[in-house]
Parts: structure tokens; C-alpha cells; sequence
């Protein structure tokens, strides 16, 4: 099952994400996404204005909103950046990366026009 077709999991009382985990998961997320120096996941989206990057920021809220998992969002001038991490445990849970792949799939229309 891919990750974004995954539904988010109760991520209380679930311990962080080993190292070997961390990065199988990394693994089967679209380019761009890396781990910060945080130990978070982010990611950089760019866009041809900022009319497209506050959309894609709107779809990115109604995302977080719905899965119950809100990231940190970044908005500027035709660029966008999400971190992610499950601040409980200040650490990444498999919730995190099935919320990347969602993120991804709300970037797709943008992808060509940016």
C-alpha cells in the first residue's frame, strides 16, 4: 500500500522511528523530502507565483486539518516549505511520512506550472 493511501494512526504512546525505518520511509517518498537537521522531514515546493503557493498552502492546511496532524508551513513568494514531526514525542512516527505523501499528492497540480 502506498503511503498516501495509508490513514493516519494514533500516534500516542508510539515511540519514535528507528534510524533503519526513518530511512526505508524516506525511501518511498517523492524527491525533495529530506531529514533536517531537527530530525524532521521537509520539504521545499516552488511555484510559478504566490497565488499558486498560497493555494497549495490552503490544500496543505485542509490536509493537516483532516488527517488531525498539523505541520509547520513556511509561505513566501512562489515557494512553500513543510516540516513535519509529531511534536507528542518529538521524534517522527509512520503518520509523518503517509502526511508527506499527502502533502505530495496536493503539490502534483502545481508541479507542471511551477
Amino acid at each position: 500500500m502506498k503511503l498516501a493511501d495509508k490513514k493516519r494512526s494514533d500516534r500516542s504512546g508510539v515511540p519514535p522511528l528507528k534510524a533503519l525505518r526513518k530511512r526505508e520511509l524516506l525511501k518511498q517518498l517523492g524527491l525533495g523530502w529530506r531529514l533536517n537537521g531537527k530530525g524532521h522531514l521537509e520539504r521545499r515546493y516552488t511555484f510559478k507565483d504566490f497565488a499558486q503557493a498560497l493555494t497549495c498552502m490552503d490544500k496543505l492546511g485542509a490536509i493537516a486539518e483532516a488527517e488531525g496532524h498539523h505541520p509547520d508551513l513556511y509561505l513566501a513568494w512562489g515557494k512553500c516549505k513543510i516540516e513535519i514531526w509529531t511534536h507528542k514525542i518529538k521524534g517522527l512516527t509512520e503518520s509523518d511520512f503517509v502526511l508527506a505523501a499527502k502533502a505530495d499528492l496536493a503539490f502534483e497540480p502545481f508541479r507542471a506550472a511551477a
